[in-house]
C-alpha cells in the first residue's frame, strides 16, 4: 500500500512560474497544465486534467517550431525542413525539454502514479510540456509561446540538424533528381572486397545511365549514404 509520506508533493504552481520566469494572468491555467488525470481520479476538488491543452500546445508547437525552423535554417530543403520540425517536436524531445525545466517537480498525478516514476517518464514529461505550451498561448498568446521556446530550441539545433533523420544524403539527392524531372536514383554495388567479417562495399549512384557519385562502406547502406553525399557535393548542393 503506499502511504501518503512515500509521495513527494509537487512543486506549487505559484513557485513554477516563478523558477521558470513565466508571467501568468491566469495562473490556474499553468495548474490545469501540471495536473494528470489521474490525479483527478483522487481529487474529487479538482476540475480538470491537461489533456485538452495538451491537445492546444501541440498544435501551436507544431506552427512555432515550423517557424522557428524555417527563419533559423535558410538553406535547408523542404524535405529536409519538414523531418527537422518532426524532429524537434517528437515526444522524446519534449520529454528531454521538460526534464531541463524540471517539469517533474510540479506535476500533480495519482500517488501510484507518481509512485511508479511517472515524473520521469517521457509520455507524461512531454504530454505536459505541450500542455504547458497551450496554456501560455491561452493566456498571453503566440509571441510568448515564441520567447519560451527559443532558448530551448536554440540549446538542440546543432545535435538535432546532425542526426541522420534530418540529414540523409540519399532522401536530399533524390528531392533532387525529382524536382530536375530525372527520375529515381538507383544504388548498384559496384564491389566488394575483404573477409566476411570485415566486408568494405562500394556503391555507384545512377539516374538513368549516368554515375553521379561512388561511396564505400563497411555494408551496402553506409555506402548507398556516402555515394549520395559525393553526388550532392559534385552538383554543389549543400
Amino acid at each position: 500500500m503506499i502511504s501518503q509520506t512515500d509521495v513527494i508533493l509537487p512543486e506549487s504552481t505559484a513557485d513554477l512560474a516563478r523558477r521558470l520566469g513565466l508571467t501568468f494572468a491566469n495562473l490556474s491555467l499553468l495548474t490545469r497544465a501540471m495536473t494528470h488525470r489521474s490525479y483527478i481520479n483522487e481529487n474529487s476538488n479538482a476540475v480538470e486534467d491537461n489533456e485538452r491543452l495538451e491537445f492546444l500546445g501541440d498544435a501551436v508547437l507544431d506552427f512555432v517550431v515550423g517557424a522557428w525552423v524555417y527563419h533559423h535554417c535558410p538553406e535547408m530543403a523542404e524535405g529536409d525542413l519538414t523531418r527537422m520540425r518532426s524532429a524537434l517536436v517528437r515526444n522524446e524531445q519534449l520529454g528531454e525539454f521538460a526534464r531541463k525545466l524540471d517539469l517533474g517537480r510540479g506535476m500533480r498525478m495519482g500517488r501510484g502514479e507518481a509512485a511508479s516514476g511517472g515524473r520521469e517518464r517521457d509520455s507524461l514529461l512531454g504530454s505536459t510540456f505541450e500542455a504547458v505550451v497551450g496554456a501560455i498561448y491561452l493566456d498571453s498568446g503566440l509571441s510568448s509561446v515564441e520567447k519560451f521556446m527559443e532558448p530551448l530550441l536554440d540549446s538542440v539545433r546543432e545535435r538535432v540538424m546532425m542526426r541522420s533523420e534530418i540529414y540523409d544524403p540519399k532522401s536530399r539527392f533524390q528531392e533532387w533528381a525529382q524536382s530536375e524531372k530525372l527520375g529515381t536514383p538507383r544504388y548498384v554495388t559496384v564491389a566488394s572486397s575483404g573477409p566476411d567479417h570485415a566486408k568494405i562495399f562500394e556503391v555507384e549512384v545512377r539516374i538513368q545511365d549516368r554515375s553521379y557519385g561512388r561511396g564505400r562502406g563497411s555494408n551496402k547502406q553506409v555506402a548507398a549514404q556516402f555515394a549520395a553525399q559525393t553526388a550532392l557535393e559534385t552538383l554543389g548542393i549543400h
